[in-house]
């Protein structure tokens, strides 16, 4: 006799949700996704995929796209604030032998518009907000603001840090604003400086990850869209923070101000963008537990954190994989299947969590101590949560 596919719906549609989507798709589970936003659009500024969210890439099949778009930095170059001196020249050609896959650098829409086509089109639906969520004697329930109600074998939440679906299940807890606002955009790859410092001494290649580094926060550039646009993220210390939104658009002026004093190749770049939106960066004390009974969350929803180590994607999508393979093991007990995931997932989310918010306040330091190492981060592959690392 056949068993019925047991059916995952997931609320958000963001970069873990549809990791989860695709990942639970690829291993024989009815999925949903139900997205608040009216289209699946990202935020179109880059982000980081280190070894680990390759891997990820890799297993679930996009890591064709991803080499197409995303670029493979040679090396990491910084630079001091005001003169552009060099600082150090790291290369970043020993990730591969080491790691077991690149680091690489993406546009976020490319990388998202990769994972919705591992996805069957009729499994998303748009305008759904969640309005509330409930575990039932045979899985989970969860209604929309429209009325509509779905019931599944089990829910994922993955919708962000201001997860309605978290605040359901354990209630409410603050974001807590890290005094970091920064400013996102992007410039046509030739209006990016290619020689700076004294007498233009430091030579920049195109593929070069460039990080300015000032008393007041840091500066950080990186190339997108298979080389054409640098995306810059400029960070910025800051007591304040007025809006309740984490992305508003900005302006320029605004942008240019924040950053009076600093090296003028680096300013004439910030002139010439276009449209730069500003973010309040947040993170949350970590959860104990991210599952109750057939409920589990993934992502920015179950661990939010500083952008400090560049994981907030790759995280999101190691829990995207690892709940649909652990599920997957569990197909007859999807409620002790999310407790496996809590397991082995929980503490990996903290510690990135609490590294990234450490490794930040090391960076204010006057004399900052050196990195904490990332290879614990880098050498661990969500196929099979096991971590190796070459010498």
């Amino acid at each position: 006799m056949g068993h019925r596919a047991k059916r995952i719906a997931i609320v958000g549609g963001g970069i873990g949700g549809m990791t989860a989507a695709a990942a639970l798709y690829q291993r024989g589970f009815e999925v949903t996704v139900y997205e608040r936003a009216a289209s699946l659009g990202e935020v179109g500024f880059g982000l980081q995929l280190g070894p680990n969210a390759v891997k990820v890439a890799r297993t679930i099949g996009i890591f064709d796209e991803l080499k197409r778009f995303a670029v493979q930095p040679s090396a990491m170059v910084s630079l001091k604030w005001d003169t552009a001196e060099l600082r150090y020249r790291n290369s970043w050609d020993r990730m591969q032998r080491r790691f077991g896959a690149p680091y690489m650098m993406a546009h976020r829409p490319d990388l998202h518009d990769a994972l919705i086509a591992k996805v069957p089109a009729n499994a998303i639906h748009l305008n759904k907000t969640c309005a509330s969520i409930t575990n039932s004697k045979d899985g989970a329930t969860a209604t929309f603001a429209d009325g509509t109600q779905i019931e599944a074998d089990a829910i994922v939440g993955a919708d962000g840090i201001h997860s309605v679906v978290r605040k359901a299940l354990f209630g409410e807890s603050i974001a807590r604003f890290t005094n970091q606002i920064c400013w996102r955009a992007m410039v046509p790859m030739e209006d990016a400086p290619s020689q700076v410092g004294p007498a233009g001494a430091v030579a920049l290649k195109t593929t070069d990850y460039i990080g300015w580094i000032g008393p007041t926060g840091h500066v950080i550039c990186y190339p997108v869209r298979g080389g054409k646009y640098m995306n810059i993220f400029a960070g910025r210390v800051s007591e304040q923070w007025a809006d309740e939104s984490w992305s508003i658009l900005s302006s320029v002026d605004e942008m240019l101000q924040a950053y009076a004093g600093w090296n003028d190749a680096l300013l004439g770049m910030f002139r010439k963008i276009k449209s730069c939106y500003r973010w309040g960066i947040y993170d949350r004390e970590p959860l104990e537990t991210w599952v109750n009974g057939r409920i589990g969350l993934v992502g920015d929803a179950a661990h939010p954190m500083m952008p400090t180590l560049a994981q907030g994607a790759a995280q999101s999508m190691e829990d995207g994989l690892a709940i649909a393979r652990i599920l997957a093991d569990h197909k007859d007990d999807l409620a002790s299947g999310l407790k496996a995931y809590d397991r082995e997932r929980q503490p990996r989310g903290r510690k990135v969590q609490l590294q990234a918010r450490e490794q930040f306040n090391n960076n204010r330091k006057p004399v900052a101590p050196p990195p904490i190492s990332t290879d614990w981060i880098y050498g661990y592959d969500a196929d099979t949560g096991e971590t190796k690392i070459a010498d």
